[in-house]
């Protein structure tokens, strides 16, 4: 009785298979939402997790800064966590705009190996840094040559700003350097970046992506690759905030697609059409799967090395913001690397390198959700 409801699929046309697969995804994404309301506090309009709260709270003490973690299979937000030392009682998740710092990496690989500018197997030397026309960007020591996977896991300053500066210098492909940065413009829109994701709270901010059109108003027409090699690096004129770094993790987590994330289980009752609607991003499953394997080697042998666990697999990207004073420290993440339960984002102001901060904050809210 099936063979009539038989399909073949084209193999080359991937971005139609994965709208199918997201289309009957939706038939059991009921059941999901179903079980999530059964499995934490029923008589709370709210998603997210009183005793991951209370332990946010707790990790935030004397820091200023925000914690975010969403549920990457439904979109619920499991922690929303904000402290201010200042004056301003933001909710520094969602208001608050930063500059990404390496995190960015991750959706600068998907790009970049969704374009075919780079395979996992390209290198950039790498000495420390490097110089572009009068000026040297630096980077950590590691070995001199890595590939993708290894410029993830030691996040790479030279591999990726040379990369993202190859790509909008590439008039062959793209004939203009406005072309190529509207291209990379549209991917990042499509994890959830420089614009709002439509959150059930007050406040949202968008954040910025530039695109062509904007950086001719700043630079004028005779701008290049020169003017934005920083964006490599999740540095310059990207703005973002902590629930879109977050939601760019639940892409990753979720292999190229992501639901509008949400805090009131009110909201979806409301409209369901708005969050059982899957957003899919433009990069391909072959960039999924060697950008996952990067942020796990990240965990095991790289920059997030301090959190690897045996108990269960934990992709993750560290990001230190450059930034008047001291530092940002960031991280996103997720777990378990298959099925995974939640994403998150730590991002401490002004807390030194990524690893420093960020890592063990977000390390004891996953042992938290995960329960080990």
């Amino acid at each position: 009785m099936f063979e009539a409801f038989a399909i073949t699929f084209d193999l080359a046309n991937f971005a139609v298979m994965k709208r199918v697969i997201l289309t009957l995804s939706l038939l059991l994404l009921v059941t999901i939402m179903v079980k999530a309301e059964t499995e934490h506090t029923k008589t709370s309009d709210l998603t997210t997790i009183p005793a991951l709260q209370e332990l946010g709270h707790q990790l935030l003490e004397g820091k200023q800064g925000s914690i975010v973690a969403i549920r990457p299979e439904t979109g619920e937000i499991l922690a929303l966590v904000s402290n201010s030392l200042d004056s301003s009682k933001i909710n520094r998740a969602i208001t608050g705009i930063y500059s990404p710092g390496s995190t960015i990496k991750t959706a600068q690989a998907l790009t970049l190996l969704s374009e075919e500018e780079v395979t996992p197997q390209t290198t950039y030397p790498c000495k420390k840094g490097f110089w572009k026309q009068g000026t040297h960007v630096g980077c950590h020591p590691h070995s001199p040559s890595l590939n993708l996977v290894d410029a993830l896991s030691h996040s790479c300053n030279t591999w990726f700003c040379e990369s993202f500066m190859d790509m909008v210098a590439d008039t062959i492909r793209y004939e203009t350097y406005g072309r190529a940065v509207d291209v990379w413009n549209d991917y990042m829109q499509s994890y959830g970046l420089g614009h709002t994701l439509g959150v059930d709270v007050h406040g949202e901010a968008g954040g910025l992506i530039p695109n062509a059109e904007f950086l001719t108003k700043r630079y004028g027409k005779k701008w290049n690759e020169r003017q934005v090699l920083y964006f490599g690096m999740g540095q310059g004129l990207i703005l973002v905030t902590p629930l879109q770094l977050c939601n760019l993790a639940v892409t990753i987590a979720n292999r190229g697609h992501y639901f509008t994330p949400y805090l009131h289980r009110s909201s979806v009752k409301a409209d369901p059409v708005k969050y059982y609607t899957p957003h899919v991003t433009m990069a391909t499953q072959a960039a999924y799967r060697t950008v996952i394997t990067g942020m796990r080697m990240a965990v095991m042998h790289g920059t997030c090395k301090s959190m690897n666990t045996k108990a269960y697999a934990i992709c993750g990207k560290t990001g230190t913001v450059e930034n008047a004073g001291e530092d940002h420290s960031v991280f996103i993440g997720f777990a378990p690397a298959t099925q995974p339960k939640i994403a998150i984002c730590v991002f401490i102001e002004h807390g030194g390198m990524g690893a420093d901060v960020a890592v063990p904050i977000a390390s004891a809210m996953i042992k938290k959700y995960m329960g080990k």
